[in-house]
């Protein structure tokens, strides 16, 4: 029995640190992940994904890290280094969800659908903002995303190695550039709604020119509501199936900035 539990503690002396650090970088990445980080799962859940990401990857990652030099450096300074790597990797992943409701946002401001169903969620957002939302999480999901984050997980230490920080003056840059492109990508996506409502906002004008004594907002308002739920249904396939596509591209290469 003796010779058994010494096995075990050399076994968990030997591995224990490496897979604790791994433990770290998925912890952090899984605290902002789309899907798996989402404000309305408890926390516990969370925990148990981490947890098996980490049974997950280990194995893969346990020969090469073994041999890393890296660990002759204080754990502390190891486990502070991989905190920050995973919730860049996750932040990358996030600003991506956050391009689609900044996108839903710009529709329903320029639409009159801002309040359509109230507050249905636990981030105040509008009406196309939840439906997008629910609707991209549930497609991510349906996509494998589970396998695409484990895929990711393991080519994250090519990237970044373990223990290594990321310096700061290149966390900034490219931090300014992917929430440039957050924004960017989504003007992108509420194109259609902005265009519709300048034709909506042009033709106001000209008719209220034309007829001063008309009441073109009571007639304009529900007109507006119409087209623009006419739109959502008719763009919303479009634009979850673009956001899907680049989403997998951004799981594939995180800090990539397009």
């Amino acid at each position: 029995m003796t010779p058994a539990l010494l096995e075990i503690a050399n076994q968990v002396a030997l591995y224990g640190a490496p897979t604790f650090l791994i433990f770290l970088r998925i912890g952090a990445v899984i605290f902002v992940l789309p899907v798996f980080g989402e404000m309305l799962l408890p926390v516990r859940i969370k925990l148990a994904g981490a947890l098996a990401f980490t049974m997950v990857v280990a194995p893969v990652m346990l020969p090469d890290l073994l041999n890393d030099p890296a660990f002759d450096r204080p754990y502390i300074l190891l486990g502070l280094a991989e905190v920050l790597t995973g919730l860049a990797l996750g932040l990358a992943l996030r600003f991506f969800l956050m391009a689609l409701q900044i996108a839903a946002t710009i529709s329903a401001q320029s639409t009159s659908l801002s309040q359509l169903l109230g507050g249905s969620s636990v981030d105040p957002q509008p009406a196309i903002g939840f439906v997008l939302l629910l609707a991209a999480l549930a497609l991510a999901a349906e996509l494998g995303l589970h396998v695409q984050i484990t895929s990711m997980f393991i080519r994250s230490y090519s990237l970044i190695g373990v223990g290594v920080p990321i310096g700061g003056e290149n966390l900034a840059g490219w931090a300014v550039k992917a929430v440039a492109g957050t924004f960017s990508f989504a003007f992108t996506l509420a194109a259609p709604f902005v265009l519709v409502s300048l034709l909506y906002n042009l033709a106001l004008g000209v008719i209220n020119r034309a007829m001063p004594q008309l009441m073109v907002a009571f007639v304009g308002a529900p007109a507006i509501t119409l087209g623009a739920l006419v739109l959502l249904a008719l763009t919303a396939p479009l634009i979850l199936t673009v956001w899907a596509d680049l989403f997998q591209d951004r799981i594939r290469s995180p800090f990539s900035v397009r």
